[in-house]
């Protein structure tokens, strides 16, 4: 088993735990133990941070990702390690005099209704800085290839430290503004753990030099940044603008958008590993190894997502009856988002090779249309369609700009991700929906979603084996 496929394995392991984790908190630790007001004010303050957190980085962790297979020298790679760590503090104590000088400014940032007395913006902006921090050093990781543990508290720990503090809140042990602090805190540990993990894989040298090609390396991460800061507007408008309007809402809408993400985990799996090695190829100008790379990731992705996908859809009737009924105000959202999703991961590592070639200014022209356009959807359906108006922003977003990219990746380097594999996971996918619509089960819910998902994984992976998808995969995973 090759490096990718042995990181990516482990890496899903995390992601999936992290995901039932998750599931624990949004499906019966919030809505029992918190209500749907405070799960939303939760989600909708941690949206915020995200917000936040790309004008800290500055886009310097996919810089770090993109130049370093490129240096060959010790000290030049030393020398780019301190450079990315150290660029974000100028940021950080310019954004704490400012919040300092007039506190006011940045509090219009942050208006929504609310009725608990603790300070919302701080802890917004102090999430961010460790956000931001955690991100490059879990690159420092990535491009040594140790992207496991990182991983681990990226996916996992997250899930894990909220699911924690909920049951301690249940027992009454501190209050929810106590809550919201140690949830802060449990996120600057995090940080401690991943720095200090980065550390003992590599340590660099003091330099005291600016790394060669800096302007090129700062021309890089603006661009990335402006192409971050939108696309995190993208990933969490709809529930901030959805906190503006209700926070039960914004509880309801979280989950349908958690149940649609599961579809992502194996390409989130994949690309902290993949990543580091496409800008690598792409250094070397190796066009070929970039086109296969492309090519059976999409072909990987589309087979294990199509099949999250079936189980979503067949089984979301069946899963919402789990659980609260008022939740189900967003079970069409749950089908609508996941087709979305679906198309995304059907890309492969599209997007691992644009950021990294030099068509990277690109990145910027698709982030930026597609938060414009975020925005001005979400303006429009979330005021007369609620939730499921943000659903239909959602959905919209994600078809129309891979679409873009696609044609772009066509356009400017004569490669796509699609082969006749491709269609054939595609064909399998479809038939097993129209043959799983036919079967109604009269049984309890769990009973229903245990039998269909074993119908379903079975069709599935007999029509990719009579086609031969599975075994040219399992040749791809033996040798990455």
């Amino acid at each position: 088993m090759g490096v990718v496929a042995k990181q990516s394995f482990f890496n899903l392991i995390s992601i999936g735990i992290g995901f039932l984790v998750g599931a624990l908190n949004v499906l019966l630790l919030y809505p029992v133990y918190m209500g749907d007001s405070r799960q939303g004010l939760v989600v909708g303050l941690l949206a915020l941070s995200n917000l936040f957190q790309p004008f800290l980085s500055m886009g310097l962790q996919h810089a770090l990702i993109k130049f370093f297979s490129g240096f060959s020298l010790k000290s030049e790679r030393d020398a780019l390690l301190w450079f990315v760590v150290l660029s974000p503090l100028v940021l950080v104590l310019f954004l704490a005099v400012l919040y300092t000088a007039t506190p006011q400014l940045l509090n219009r940032w942050v208006q929504f209704k609310a009725t608990l007395d603790f300070p919302y913006l701080e802890f917004v902006l102090l999430v961010a800085v460790s956000t931001a921090y955690f991100e490059i050093f879990n690159s420092w990781l990535r491009v040594h290839l140790k992207s496991i543990f990182a991983n681990f508290l990226k996916e996992l720990y997250p899930r894990l430290l909220i699911a924690i503090l909920i049951i301690g809140f249940s027992m009454e042990w501190y209050d929810f503004p106590q809550f919201i602090y140690l949830l802060l805190g449990g996120y600057y540990f995090r940080l401690v753990l991943i720095i200090g993990f980065s550390l003992l894989v590599y340590r660099p040298s003091w330099q005291w030099h600016l790394p060669p090609q800096a302007q090129k390396i700062v021309q890089y991460s603006l661009m990335i940044f402006l192409s971050g800061a939108a696309a995190s507007f993208i990933l969490d408008i709809d529930k901030a603008m959805l906190l503006t309007f209700s926070k039960e809402e914004v509880a309801y809408y979280s989950v349908a958008i958690y149940i649609a993400a599961v579809i992502e985990a194996p390409g989130r799996a994949l690309f902290q590993i993949i990543s580091p090695i496409v800008a690598e190829a792409l250094n070397k100008k190796n066009n070929k190894q970039v086109q296969r790379l492309l090519q059976k990731s999409s072909t990987l992705l589309l087979v294990i997502s199509g099949g999250l996908f079936l189980l979503i859809q067949l089984n979301v009737a069946d899963f919402y009856n789990l659980i609260q009924p008022e939740y189900k105000a967003a079970m069409f959202a749950v089908q609508l988002v996941s087709l979305g999703k679906l198309y995304s991961m059907s890309t492969g590592c599209m997007n691992q090779i644009i950021s990294n070639s030099d068509y990277y200014p690109y990145v910027l022209f698709f982030s930026v249309t597609a938060a414009v356009l975020a925005i001005l959807l979400n303006m429009f359906a979330i005021p007369r369609y609620g939730l499921m108006g943000a659903a239909y922003a959602t959905l919209a977003v994600l078809i129309c700009i891979n679409s873009l990219k696609v044609t772009l990746l066509w356009w400017k380097m004569k490669m796509q991700p699609y082969s006749m594999d491709s269609l054939q996971v595609i064909g399998a996918v479809v038939l097993t929906y129209f043959l799983a619509t036919v079967i109604t089960l009269p049984f309890s819910p769990v009973v229903n979603i245990v039998i269909q998902s074993m119908l379903i994984g079975g069709v599935y992976l007999m029509l990719l084996w009579g086609m031969g998808s599975l075994k040219q995969l399992t040749t791809f995973w033996k040798r990455n």
